[in-house]
């Protein structure tokens, strides 16, 4: 299995480098690539300029720049889905560091026969913790020329294997693996959730 990280992002609420925060002294990203390296042998570090960037970690990393530069998460899951060595990819953001292995494992194991594999909590998807198939990338291509960005629209032109939220549930019951690090209040939630349960380096 491969496992793609978007690192594309501008950071504008967060201010300075996103990936490069800090938790427990560990990068965020270095939080998502530990929980990575569990179940992939190959990462894929997809940002908007292909940065050869220092990430210490046990798995094969690979950075690649966006093909479609500008085109927000569906041009990184495109670039990091065509860089794939493997048929499907795991798909994460950069900003959330309390994955839940088990659950990352349940969605390769539903995967066969579906073009994409999405959680869905309360109707709402989660694309940017789910797993997607490199048959996906003709579609999402067509997508991208006619500057469409909505990752939804994708799931009208492929095979969709929805989680639904009791599945979710017995994997990662809070919902952790969904938790994204937006702001300065999202950081300082995600520093005092991971002392308080002694998640550190």
């Amino acid at each position: 299995m491969t496992s793609i990280i978007l690192a594309g992002g501008k950071s504008s609420r967060l201010g300075g480098n996103k990936a490069l925060q800090l938790i427990e002294g560990k990068s965020l990203i270095q939080w998502v690539i530990d929980r990575l390296a569990i179940v992939s042998k190959h990462i894929i570090i997809a940002t908007a300029h292909g940065e050869q960037l220092p990430w210490p970690g046990p798995a094969e990393i690979t950075t690649v720049a966006d093909i479609y530069p500008g085109k927000g998460p569906l041009g990184g899951i495109h670039s990091g889905l065509t860089a794939a060595a493997t048929s499907s990819a795991i798909v994460v953001a950069c900003d959330a560091p309390f994955l839940s292995v088990d659950l990352l494992k349940y969605l390769a194991q539903v995967s066969p026969g579906f073009d994409a594999v999405i959680p869905r909590i309360g109707g709402n998807i989660e694309p940017l913790c789910a797993l997607y198939s490199r048959n996906c990338l003709a579609a999402i291509q067509k997508l991208l020329e006619q500057d469409e960005r909505q990752i939804r629209k994708l799931f009208d032109m492929v095979k969709v294997r929805y989680v639904e939220e009791e599945e979710i549930d017995r994997f990662d019951p809070e919902h952790l693996s969904f938790f994204n690090i937006n702001t300065r209040e999202d950081l300082e939630t995600a520093r005092r959730l991971a002392a308080e349960r002694g998640w550190a380096t």
